[in-house]
């Protein structure tokens, strides 16, 4: 997300490319076109024992030395973000080449540590020590600005109103910048990773809703898509805008035309359109009703100057700030994760049934069992038409 957000500051003359799933297909399309002579490696994983990191990271080296016939390229090819130094030196880099961090850094708090590595060689450092300027800025203003003027409180509240007294049950992330495609995706993470919990920070269980489903895409092309059910569906969706007054990218009317439209959609989701103003337009009276926008809908629209560095630490900052607001008020933890670890521990008991040579006896659901040996089966055919 960062790269892409600040991609108009990076070095050109630099190829980077990411790579997070487990899926064989991100690895392979990231390293289809790359000359292994020039490439570096950065595995990022703080603990440098996740299973997807270092899946992909085991495939990166069997590349490497598959194609530079050298097992001694990876200590020269490779560097880790992590905090265990003896598995990445297992593995077979240089402890001198591994960037530390505090070990109580979560993931998804974590892009303003050594884990924004890559971020730093794309912008440079003094691009990276802006994008901190952006985080500090907005964690000293939310240390320090009284509650009714606090951006992250205020958010957190409008959040909380929506969700638990109108029930609304999702939030929509709209940002009117092409760099800010994966924000979105971003925010996903940090919002219900942090807040999707059904207890107390007792233990109790809660009788509120807590997080939010967060979704979006940018403008213009959201609008193509589903601001139809945001402006007449049944359902009450708030909105965050992100619009910027200076494009990074000056050409003919198209900023002029991106303002005008996020202006627009604002003002229409607040004030809709009354069945008597349709009707003064000489609408056919059976086509009143659908051409009538009730209005009243919620957003909020950030407008900031340009789409900087310090502005892309600040916009982060304040919605983390927001997610642990809105925590503090659910009681509830916003810096655990357990219920992503029940999958992890399935999918290891899973793995070893998937690689069997013979169908060995399955003690899961009648329905995880079907689906295990009919994978099997299918496997097996395919094999034995090859």
């Amino acid at each position: 997300m960062a790269y892409e957000a600040l991609k108009h500051y990076s070095q050109r003359d630099l190829t980077l490319r990411f790579v997070a799933n487990v899926d064989a297909t991100d690895f392979v399309e990231a390293t289809q076109d790359l000359d292994p002579a020039e490439t570096l490696f950065i595995i990022s994983s703080k603990t440098f024992t996740t299973l997807e990191t270092m899946t992909n990271a085991n495939s990166a080296r069997a590349w490497l030395i598959a194609k530079l016939k050298d097992q001694a390229a990876v200590a020269k090819h490779f560097v880790a973000v992590s905090t265990n130094a003896e598995a990445v030196t297992k593995f077979g880099i240089d402890s001198a080449n591994m960037f530390g961090f505090w070990d109580w850094v979560g993931g998804r708090y974590s892009m303003d540590s050594a884990i924004g590595l890559s971020t730093m060689l794309a912008i440079g450092p003094q691009g990276f020590k802006e994008l901190l300027g952006g985080f500090h800025a907005m964690d000293e203003h939310f240390r320090t600005a009284p509650l009714a003027q606090n951006m992250p409180v205020i958010m957190a509240l409008l959040t909380i109103w929506y969700s638990d007294f109108f029930a609304a049950e999702t939030v929509a992330i709209l940002p009117y910048d092409q760099y800010l495609k994966r924000f979105p995706a971003y925010l996903q993470q940090l919002a219900m990773e942090s807040n999707g919990k059904q207890t107390t920070q007792s233990g109790a269980a809660v009788d509120y809703n807590t997080s939010p489903i967060y979704w979006g895409e940018p403008g213009t092309n959201g609008q193509h898509s589903f601001y139809q059910l945001i402006h007449q569906g049944t359902r009450l969706i708030p909105c965050d805008f992100i619009a910027f007054t200076e494009p990074l990218n000056k050409l003919g009317t198209h900023h002029e035309q991106l303002l005008a439209n996020v202006f627009a959609q604002a003002e229409a989701l607040a004030f809709g359109k009354t069945s008597a103003e349709v009707a003064a337009e000489g609408t056919k009276p059976w086509l009143v009703p659908h051409r009538t926008f009730g209005g009243n809908r919620p957003s909020s629209t950030l407008l900031v100057d340009r789409l900087t560095p310090t502005t892309l630490g600040t916009l982060i900052a304040l919605y983390e700030h927001s997610v642990f607001t809105q925590g503090v008020i659910w009681n509830i933890d916003s810096f655990d994760q357990w219920g992503v670890e029940l999958g992890k521990v399935l999918a290891q008991r899973i793995l070893p049934e998937l690689s069997a040579v013979t169908a060995a006896p399955l003690a899961h659901d009648s329905s995880t069992n079907a689906l295990i040996r009919r994978y099997l089966r299918r496997r097996a055919g395919a094999r034995s038409d090859g």
